[in-house]
């Protein structure tokens, strides 16, 4: 079964991402003291570390979860990309938003080429459905989407 391998957040947009073995989890609000917490839609943004690991095979160097700028990192499965798609982390209960699309600035901070060797493994944005305490080692549980809980 997949777990949480890492969970970040950073308090503003430009601030490094700071490495924490627990959060609380807001439903319509999401990560309590994250940089989007009380955004309409962009909640909690989760990645694979599988996605990452070959990330960093395309990218010459390891590509670090920290540095990616998103919130959960999980191990042992994929990420659902398909809006409406539904995991539950922990107690947590999420619904793929959209993908999460690396961005340019990927390449300044992580190297030359990170954006591309990122793209299609950059993860989804997800919106908070219930809440609850969310730590590293948490099982995730991949569901069906559109209703399934």
């Amino acid at each position: 079964m997949p777990t949480v391998t890492a969970l970040h957040v950073a308090k503003a947009t430009r601030l490094p991402m700071r490495a924490v073995e627990s959060v609380e989890v807001e439903a319509g609000k999401g990560i309590v003291g994250d940089r989007y917490h009380g955004t309409k839609h962009r909640h909690v943004t989760v990645q694979s570390q599988d996605d990452l690991d070959t990330a960093s095979g395309i990218h010459g160097s390891e590509v670090r979860a920290e540095l990616t700028r998103r919130n959960v990192t999980i191990s042992g499965g994929p990420v659902p990309r398909e809006p409406g798609a539904r995991l539950r982390i922990g107690p947590v209960l999420m619904e793929v938003v959209r993908v999460a699309a690396p961005c340019k600035l990927l390449d300044d901070t992580i190297g030359r080429g990170a954006q591309e060797a990122l793209r299609r493994r950059g993860g989804s944005v997800c919106r908070v459905l219930e809440g609850g305490r969310l730590a590293v080692d948490d099982p995730v549980e991949l569901l069906a989407g559109g209703g399934a809980q």
